[in-house]
């Protein structure tokens, strides 16, 4: 369910955008909404294509990618605060990375990838915030998918 009712707060809630200005929210708001998944809904699949990026409200997802002779495995659990689907902010991602599955009931902000990087591009400041804020979240999922990966290798 996508929704737009509410996100105002909901943005205001989130603690690394409250150093933008009235203005700067308003135009996050008019490139976002909020969506619903239920317990194991899938939100989205490798290799599919869309134009979002979310942040995590309440719940809690599994970030999965697909490994050759291991099948779907979970490199990290995405909760509150979290963004996913940050590979649409990248100049050469064409398909999604990775695959996302609600582990539990999940609420979500999205926002339009390609309003989001004009925007970021257009106001520096936001985008220097964002980016910040995505590189962090970058960082944390490749350590993440670095021990996943060490662990599969132990396995063997």
């Amino acid at each position: 369910m996508n929704d737009k009712t509410g996100i105002h707060p909901t943005l205001q809630s989130i603690p690394f955008l409250l150093d933008l200005s009235p203005a700067q929210m308003k135009k996050l708001e008019d490139i976002s909404g909020l969506r619903y998944l239920g317990s194991g809904e899938i939100l989205y699949q490798e290799g599919d294509n869309d134009n979002l990026i979310f942040i995590v409200s309440e719940g809690c997802l599994s970030v999965e990618i697909l490994v050759p002779g291991h099948g779907q495995v979970c490199i990290y659990y995405a909760e509150p605060l979290d963004i996913i689907g940050w590979d649409r902010l990248t100049p050469v991602a064409r398909q999604r990375i990775s695959s996302i599955t609600a582990v539990k009931n999940s609420n979500l902000i999205y926002f339009d990838a390609t309003a989001l990087s004009e925007l970021c591009r257009e106001d520096t400041n936001l985008g220097y915030i964002f980016m910040q804020r995505l590189t962090n979240v970058i960082t944390s999922r490749m350590l993440s998918m670095r021990i996943k990966l060490l662990d599969l290798i132990v396995e063997k």
